[in-house]
């Protein structure tokens, strides 16, 4: 894993990744909004200066590659590690932005690859929900998007995303062609000094609120 992580790291930080990143968005935003007739609304909340968690809802494999045509800054996510097992495909990720994560155990490898990024003010991509979930209610989200905003200092922006779990949702191979929209809202700023863990608690079911607020805005913009 730790050749792999590297590995990674490396790709990315090419400034040839850069120019695969910026052609990818420009392809998604080429082929798939026109074909998904994407609405978009608070892209700007993306594009502040510094770190920023972007903690969106998770619906759909769509969700992440939609995602980058929301911000112009480049957005770093974590993928799961067997992607990267392939070298060729795994540079492909690498170069994307992606880096690896093992499923199901306390990745520390990958934690602290993430913070390093938000320490260097990138964005990275954070799904609050964890895996992917199903319906309109965002029922539950993870302390560790709060744990990293806490370490670093990162805004938190929740983003709605509407339409992708009917275009392609668990178990579907081919994307459906429907209305897809996102909403940004405005930065969530973590108090300052480290939280504790009911602080965190606390937090994290803050910005479940807010998400839930954009995520219901979204649907609206397909309805």
């Amino acid at each position: 894993m730790a050749d792999l992580q590297q590995r990674a790291q490396r790709i990315a930080a090419k400034r040839s990744s850069m120019w695969v990143y910026r052609l990818v968005r420009r392809t998604i935003m080429v082929v798939l909004y026109p074909y998904f007739r994407v609405r978009r609304r608070g892209g700007e909340h993306l594009d502040i200066e510094g770190p920023v968690i972007v903690a969106p809802v998770h619906r759909s494999n769509l969700d992440t590659p939609l995602l980058a045509g929301l911000s112009h800054r480049r957005l770093r996510a974590l993928s799961k590690e067997s992607l990267f097992q392939n070298r060729l495909f795994g540079a492909f990720l690498s170069a994307l932005g992606a880096f690896p994560v093992r499923r199901g155990v306390a990745d520390r490898e990958a934690i602290l690859q993430a913070i390093k990024m938000l320490e260097a003010g990138e964005e990275l991509v954070v799904f609050p929900e964890g895996a992917r979930q199903t319906g309109p209610r965002v029922e539950a989200v993870f302390d560790g998007m709060s744990y990293l905003a806490s370490r670093t200092g990162a805004a938190i922006v929740p983003v709605g995303i509407a339409g992708t779990e009917e275009a392609m949702g668990a178990g579907t191979r081919l994307p459906r062609r429907t209305r897809v929209a996102m909403v940004a809202g405005p930065p969530i700023r973590p108090p300052e000094g480290r939280m504790t863990r009911p602080q965190m608690s606390r937090f994290s079911e803050m910005v479940r609120e807010r998400l839930q607020a954009v995520f219901d805005e979204a649907q609206r913009l397909v309805d």
